[in-house]
């Protein structure tokens, strides 16, 4: 008896610890931060917001130089407006998955760039998938960033990038042996 007694009440223990103070879970709570920060942030033009969801400071995991930086909060919502000032943005969450202080958001991001630039390398819907991990107060504290930037023009970018430095490397010998046949048809000239 005493052995089914410490069992429930490890259970209970083990349960209450796994919810919030509204009667909802660790993992649902997060969830609906996570998908508040799209709707304000990406999805609307509320990017004031962000220190809602953004701890005052936070760590990118990114490419380049955003890869396992630290990063102060307004780091989002200068992100987030540089591509408002750009175009318009829409988005729509396909699932997300929470585990413990986990949130992985699959979402697709649409954006209709203003500038010929942006029309020409950016695609206009784009799937990402975003990892955030939260603290005890409910902020972002860790961001894993995840595109699919395969699908977009970003590798035209970079196709014309190899074009122009193959085209250099081709052209450098191409100019030394124009510059060499010059020289011998002059000391041929000469003699």
């Amino acid at each position: 008896m005493k052995t089914l007694v410490f069992f429930i009440v490890v259970c209970y223990s083990i349960s209450a610890f796994a919810q919030v103070d509204n009667g909802i879970s660790q993992e649902e709570r997060n969830k609906q931060i996570a998908r508040n920060f799209y709707e304000d942030l990406w999805f609307n033009d509320r990017t004031e917001n962000y220190s809602k969801y953004m701890a005052n400071e936070y760590v990118a995991h990114d490419i380049g130089e955003r890869k396992n930086s630290k990063e102060p909060a307004i780091e989002q919502k200068i992100t987030v407006d540089r591509f408002w000032d750009g175009g318009t943005m829409s988005g729509k969450i396909d699932y997300q998955i929470a585990e413990g202080d986990l949130v992985a958001t699959r979402w697709l991001w649409s954006y209709e760039s203003n500038t010929l630039m942006g029309k020409l390398f950016e695609g206009k819907n784009l799937p990402i998938i975003n990892v955030f991990r939260f603290n005890d107060e409910g902020k972002i504290v860790e961001l894993w960033n995840h595109r699919h930037d395969i699908d977009t023009n970003q590798t035209l970018r970079f196709t014309i990038k190899g074009f122009l430095i193959g085209l250099l490397i081709a052209l450098i010998p191409t100019l030394m042996a124009f510059r060499y046949k010059r020289k011998l048809k002059k000391a041929q000239s000469n003699n």
